[in-house]
């Protein structure tokens, strides 16, 4: 039920404070927004029958620049020294400590804007604390070292930017169990979206989304969610869903830096899923999409292998861990100029490719029964067999040079060079690799590259997430990749070959290498 005054007193104590950022804001009354205002009166003002706090988590998911520092520094205060606990122990986290800080430095503001509460409480800049002496609480910043959390009592968790938590274990240590000294603890989660999809915070987004709809088995009446967002479903391009995941919008900012965003984004495809994520709030696939899923998509025209019998290829060989995916890539320049074609080979231990299917949840097992992985005998990679596919394929094919990183594969490299094959070394920094990564981009985005929709492939173009340098150089950021990405680096490396030898290539006779 509804207690409307202490809803009021939410309110109330919240609007007393300042804002402490900004030309247009700062120092002037926290006038909450009416997003901000709504989650405040259900939070705070909804009751059970003892009259107690009905929820002890609140998850808001929501674009940056929309507000949630502040409403999280606001929060922090009101349980420290208006919620009538005494012994409060508040406690802001993130991924890091100067994450959360921001937290802490935001509220630390707000308390010397007010007379009344630089009164009451203090402020320890060192220590990143704020003391109410009065009722013996506190309200800190805690770095992200799990193994010093336990034991502590909190009244109340700010956890921000919850997609950033490298794993559960410090979400676990502060929300499982700790409530039972508390009579109405919360638990106040602000983030954006992510892009890991087996993170903490993807858990949790999925279980507020299965609460706020209803749906059986989980009914919890103390988890109170509000999720901002262009729904997966829903057209990203379109103004009027940026408007609807973005409520401050015309408050903070305005519709014009969405469009600026989005059309830095439409030109910088590697941005997209940074706009999407960070601005749209939509979950991706990866920090920063290196390919649009629906250029590459429309690239799958079928491959001719009989009609490339003997033709000019180039490959790219990427050399997995003992026991991980191995990747070979072959790359037919075009005859008349409209791009390369692509044949895609992948190898698997035939031992560890069921447990690896179920561990990755990738249907590697079923790639292999239709042909599109070849599952090599043994538990660990068989260097031996990727060589002879080599020396076959070259049988077959008029195999220029085979391009391979270099980490890791003298013993193959040496075997291929014994067989008289054409090898050549390949670092993956960005002095290696930016020319070749720009240069497949634009085949890409052109349309002018055929890879025939080999599912492999498409589904490592879907994982691969990109990185740049001061110099806007640009690679494949493995870091950043949440699953596989072999083929692609392959690909870039046969590629690398394609632009070396490029008086064999009419298309970069013609224009040269783009640059993005």
């Amino acid at each position: 039920m509804i207690d409307r005054e202490k809803s009021k007193q939410a309110l109330g104590f919240i609007s007393n404070l300042t804002h402490v950022e900004g030309s247009q804001f700062a120092g002037k009354p926290f006038h909450l927004f009416m997003w901000q205002k709504r989650i405040i009166h259900k939070l705070f003002g909804t009751v059970k029958e003892d009259g107690y706090r009905q929820y002890r988590t609140c998850y808001i998911e929501i674009p940056k620049k929309n507000g949630k520092s502040e409403l999280g520094a606001a929060i922090a205060l009101k349980l420290l020294c208006a919620d009538g606990e005494i012994g409060a122990e508040i406690y802001s986290v993130a991924s890091d400590k100067e994450q959360a800080g921001i937290i802490f430095r935001k509220a630390a503001q707000m308390v010397r804007n007010s007379e009344e509460l630089s009164d009451r409480l203090k402020i320890i800049d060192s220590q990143k604390r704020i003391v109410d002496y009065s009722t013996n609480s506190y309200y800190r910043v805690l770095s992200s070292d799990v193994e010093t959390k336990h034991g502590f009592n909190p009244h109340g968790v700010i956890f921000d930017e919850l997609h950033t938590q490298p794993n559960r274990k410090l979400w676990d240590v502060l929300t499982v169990g700790t409530d039972a000294a508390r009579k109405q603890q919360l638990v106040f989660v602000m983030t954006t979206a992510g892009f890991d999809r087996n993170s903490i915070c993807r858990e949790v987004h999925d279980y507020a989304l299965n609460v706020r709809d209803g749906v059986q088995g989980f009914e919890d009446s103390r988890f109170l969610s509000k999720i901002f967002g262009v729904p997966d479903n829903s057209n990203w391009e379109d103004e009027a869903e940026w408007i609807n995941a973005n409520p401050s919008i015309d408050k903070i900012f305005g519709i014009e830096n969405l469009r600026n965003e989005y059309r830095e984004a439409k030109a910088v495809p590697a941005k997209e899923n940074e706009f999407r994520r960070l601005r749209l709030n939509q979950w991706t696939e990866q920090e920063v999409r290196l390919i649009p899923m629906d250029y590459w998509n429309a690239c799958n025209t079928p491959v001719d292998e009989e009609g490339l019998k003997g033709k000019t290829c180039f490959a790219g060989l990427d050399l997995s861990s003992t026991q991980d995916v191995t990747a070979l890539e072959l790359l037919f320049p075009s005859d008349n100029g409209d791009g390369p074609s692509i044949l895609s080979y992948f190898f698997v231990p035939a031992d560890t490719i069921r447990e690896k299917s179920q561990k990755d949840r990738v249907p590697y097992d079923v790639w292999a029964r239709q042909g599109f992985i070849t599952a090599t005998d043994g538990n660990i990679v068989d260097y031996d067999f990727i060589l002879a596919k080599i020396k076959e394929l070259g049988s077959i094919y008029d195999i220029k040079e085979v391009m391979y990183d270099r980490w890791g594969a003298t013993k193959l490299a040496n075997d291929l060079q014994n067989e008289g094959i054409t090898i050549f070394p390949m670092g993956q920094g960005f002095a290696s690799m930016s020319a070749p990564t720009k240069e497949f981009l634009k085949l890409v985005l052109e349309k002018k590259i055929r890879h025939g929709g080999n599912p492999v492939l498409s589904w490592m173009a879907s994982n691969v997430a990109a990185k740049y340098d001061a110099a806007a150089n640009i690679k494949v950021d493995k870091s950043k990749c949440q699953d596989k990405v072999d083929g692609i680096v392959a690909l870039i490396m046969a590629l690398d070959g394609y632009i070396r030898h490029g008086n064999m290539l009419s298309v970069y006779n013609r224009r040269g290498i783009v640059s993005l």
